[in-house]
């Protein structure tokens, strides 16, 4: 399977309504906030005067994004996750990582992108509200492991 390229998931062609989260004000100060949209777990980030939101699990192995802290690298913002200080881009969902070639030995290292690991999903601000749509890419992420099943931390009434 090639990992730069997530798989077809028939799962996700459904079409989400936008979801109310919080008030911009609120986010404003906290700089993010966690929420339930639609019974996935989503975590949205305030930074340099732009919302994003992401899954809440980090794709590697269901860090709490939540708690990491955002750091620029190559010039682009990325959560760092706590756990094991994965790179995940704001914007995009990017994994991002140090590289050199080892056959030049005066090589710096440089960043490179795993491809799209976290799956990203839309902020709209509407009259100081802050509403979240889910992604229906029909594509498969490495966060929707986390996100789905038996490692939801949010469960829905059976």
């Amino acid at each position: 399977m090639d990992l730069g390229s997530p798989e077809q998931d028939p799962e996700m062609k459904a079409e989400y309504s936008s979801v109310y989260v919080g008030r911009e004000d609120d986010i404003k100060k906290s700089e993010r906030m966690t929420a339930v949209v639609h019974d996935r777990e989503v975590v949205i980030f305030y930074h340099k005067g732009e919302y994003h939101a992401m899954d809440i699990r980090c794709y590697h192995s269901g860090g709490p994004l939540h708690l990491g802290e955002i750091e620029d690298f190559d010039g682009r913002p990325c959560i760092v996750c706590p756990w094991h200080k994965f790179k995940i881009t704001l914007a995009t969902g990017e994994g991002l990582y140090q590289s050199i070639n080892p056959k030049d030995p005066s090589a710096k290292p440089k960043w490179c992108s795993k491809g799209i690991k976290q799956r990203i999903h839309t902020v709209k601000v509407d009259n100081g509200n802050i509403y979240v749509t889910l992604s229906n890419e029909p594509v498969k992420y490495d966060s929707d492991f986390y996100a789905t099943g038996n490692f939801k931390v949010i469960k829905s009434p059976s």
